[in-house]
């Protein structure tokens, strides 16, 4: 009996140890859902964050250049604000090959003795293709002589190449593809280490944007234009939307070039503008999967795309125009108004700045497609020949009969032709567009070109054309990869640790005859290796909230009008709620605004109300005293930095980074015309004169961006330094120094 007790007793014993053990191991995994789910929420936000910001960068150099050549449309040809721009231009008009084989003669270019770097030979060897890898590997520089030698017998292969590469698996065979790169130079040879170099057997495509935003994109170039001469049959590239000498001014390549070839800098870019027009648009494997770098539309058709003369489109943003001769044997535009006045003179010019049609509101100038654009221009062009058609009087007028033929033929010549513009618009989607989840086709206007095209398109286009798969690039994705549209889309994305350190991992696909997708990631950094999810989470989060601190500073203006709605009282004071439906009222990026506040606001805050004015003051700006300065002027200034840098590497024709003080006061004034917004000359000379600290006359772009960037109090991360050059090596820096 006493031993019945005691086995009842620890049965009992067991059940409770059993029930607590339980209760403890559903409390832990209730923990660790909670955990993950909160990591999960924190790692999109920062992903919508990051992702927002890029593509409104590319939404506005778009608007900026759609600007810009509206206004080259409708100055007149000799006034001082067309000089200062009319140049980027001038490089999208089709010339002859014998005016480009000037910029590769390399032959008066010596190498010096004291040169350490790899030596090149004509033809390549694969002991010299390697040894510049290792080269580049080892910071070194290849010279400038040799880098024209390469770009030129580059130049000369890929003239020889078709639009769309055709290329087949065999049974022996696996095809390698890889996507953005963006200069990051660690990627490449990571993918080379783990894959190996391009070879006989070892097939490669590149899809596209190899340059921008990385530091080490010249290098990049170099190496693939190398094992390109070397395996002209198993290596091909695709041009990307990065490939372009415009969006090349905003996002870093023409600066790093210029910066590593100082003496022949200027001569590297011109070529390079010509060498990325005739990069091929598409490739396509085993006539089933087909390679571009953006995607396709409701209207892509392979057939139209194999027959463009890609060279024309030296920037995919605007349709090409052809040069013709006026009566002087001077080259000009071939704009119609332009023709007709510069050929014959007799019609009266127009002012600098009036257009033929009215831009209209500010709103609905911004949101605007590139395409919508496009037809605007054109529609306010057939107007201005329907003037002429209903004034005949004047156009003939004091003019004889073989000024009148000439003028009608250049007239004729001038208006693009609608296949010219079909033709157009089809590399435009290759190069801009993007998936999306609906059905349909839109115009991509979070990008500004392009469209967004939806499974039915997909799978209308692969019918079409046979197909099986699209391989595409040109969003970075957190794993390197993603599948969409019932697994017939696929994109993929080489450089990892894009927007910082452990942001996102790289990828790269092998293709066997098969046809089935392999996928490799990696991440290019090892401190990426070193850290626990929590941390690489916290450490891109961090990197997010600094670039988001910056852009809510930026539209203070706009932010404290929202508050005020809130604000009836005018306390100062506006509640959490009325806060978060304040901020995304006016930023319209889609986030969890409430949950943010802890890490956006640390300012005291009074019965769970937010002092709005106090939080602004928590920001600060690193550099010159700007009291003085128009405070309206300051906040355009933050809010369009890089635009206004962009206008700023526009107006340097010279590529010395500086600009006379006349043409910062001419470039403040084309800002304002483009925001549509008053900046008085008296705040332009007070700014002048500010950043003018040696009064030569001259101002240093880059002391002078730098001057007035945004800087943090409360941030932790890399100061001073944009969201898309931070490395591993700063952060490693910035970790060990206890006073940040």
């Amino acid at each position: 009996m006493g031993c019945g007790v005691t086995k009842s007793d620890q049965f009992h014993k067991q059940s409770r140890k059993a029930v607590t053990t339980l209760r403890a191991a559903v409390l832990i995994q209730r923990w660790y859902r909670q955990y993950v789910a909160r990591t999960e929420m924190r790692r999109r936000y920062t992903w919508n964050i990051f992702q927002s910001i890029e593509y409104s960068g590319e939404q506005a150099q778009i608007k900026l250049y759609n600007f810009l050549g509206y206004l080259m449309d409708n100055f007149t040809p000799t006034s001082n604000e067309r000089n200062l721009i009319s140049h980027i231009f001038r490089e999208n008009e089709v010339c002859r090959d014998a005016e480009w084989e000037r910029y590769f003669c390399f032959e008066n270019i010596e190498v010096p003795e004291i040169y350490s770097g790899p030596h090149l030979t004509f033809p390549l060897t694969m002991e010299q293709a390697v040894g510049l890898v290792e080269a580049f590997r080892n910071k070194k520089q290849l010279h400038s002589r040799y880098v024209l030698q390469l770009l030129l017998e580059t130049w000369k292969l890929l003239r020889m190449l078709p639009n769309i590469n055709r290329i087949s698996t065999c049974h022996s065979k696996e095809i390698t593809i890889c996507g953005d790169l963006h200069g990051q130079l660690e990627d490449l040879l990571l993918v080379f280490y783990k894959n190996g170099m391009p070879s006989l057997d070892k097939p490669y495509v590149f899809n596209g944007d190899f340059v921008d935003r990385g530091k080490d994109s010249i290098e990049i170039v170099l190496i693939l234009f190398a094992f390109l001469l070397l395996y002209p049959r198993d290596v091909y590239l695709n041009r990307g939307n990065h490939e372009d000498h415009i969006v090349n001014l905003r996002y870093g390549f023409t600066k790093e070039v210029l910066t590593k070839y100082k003496l022949h800098g200027k001569r590297i870019l011109k070529l390079l503008q010509k060498i990325f027009s005739w990069l091929p648009l598409a490739t396509v494997i085993d006539q089933k999967v087909l390679v571009i770098h953006g995607g396709i539309s409701d209207s892509t058709d392979l057939s139209v795309i194999a027959r463009v003369d890609r060279h024309k489109y030296v920037s995919a943003l605007r349709p090409p125009k052809r040069r013709h001769m006026s009566s002087a044997r001077t080259s000009i535009d071939s704009d119609m108004d332009e023709e007709v006045w510069s050929a014959n003179r007799f019609l009266h010019r127009r002012g600098s700045l009036v257009y033929p049609k009215p831009l209209g509101a500010r709103s609905s100038f911004h949101n605007c497609s590139l395409q919508d654009f496009s037809d605007r221009i054109k529609v306010n062009t057939e107007d201005g020949q329907d003037v002429h058609r209903r004034r005949p009087s004047t156009f003939i007028c004091g003019i004889n009969s073989s000024e009148q033929q000439e003028a009608v033929s250049v007239l004729s010549e001038s208006v693009s032709s609608d296949t010219a513009n079909e033709e157009w618009k089809q590399i435009l989607d290759l190069l801009w567009s993007d998936p999306m989840t609906p059905e349909g086709c839109i115009p991509n206007e979070v990008r500004g070109g392009g469209c967004y095209w939806g499974p039915d398109v997909t799978e209308d286009f692969l019918n079409r054309h046979n197909l099986q798969l699209i391989i595409r690039s040109h969003e970075c994705k957190q794993e390197g990869y993603e599948f969409c549209h019932n697994r017939k889309v696929l994109t993929l994305f080489s450089a990892s640790n894009y927007y910082d350190v452990g942001s996102n991992r790289g990828a790269y696909v092998k293709l066997g005859p098969d046809l089935l997708p392999y996928m490799i990631q990696y991440q290019a950094s090892s401190m990426t290796r070193e850290l626990s999810v929590g941390q690489s989470v916290g450490r891109t989060e961090r990197s997010a909230l600094k670039v988001l601190r910056e852009q809510l500073f930026a539209h203070k203006s706009d932010l404290i009008c929202s508050f005020k709605k809130y604000d009836s009282g005018g306390t100062g004071f506006v509640s959490l709620a009325d806060w978060a439906s304040a901020v995304e009222s006016v930023m319209h990026l889609n986030l969890p605004w409430r949950m943010l506040r802890c890490q956006l606001v640390t300012c005291k805050t009074s019965n769970g109300m937010i002092d709005y004015h106090d939080w602004f003051n928590e920001l600060a700006i690193k550099g010159p005293n700007t009291d003085h300065i128009d405070q309206s002027l300051l906040e355009t200034l933050y809010r369009h930095r890089s635009t206004l840098e962009t206008i700023f590497r526009i107006v340097d024709t010279d590529n010395s980074g500086f600009i006379t003080i006349e043409d910062f006061r001419q470039t403040w004034k084309l800002l304002s015309v483009y925001l549509k917004m008053a900046i008085t000359d008296e705040a332009i000379s007070d700014l002048a004169v500010t950043i003018d600290s040696n009064h030569d006359g001259s101002i240093d772009i880059d002391e002078f961006m730098e001057a007035f960037r945004l800087t943090d109090k409360k941030s932790r991360l890399e100061r001073g330094r944009s969201m898309f050059m931070g490395t591993a090596t700063d952060l490693t820096k910035l970790d060990e120094d206890p006073t940040v």
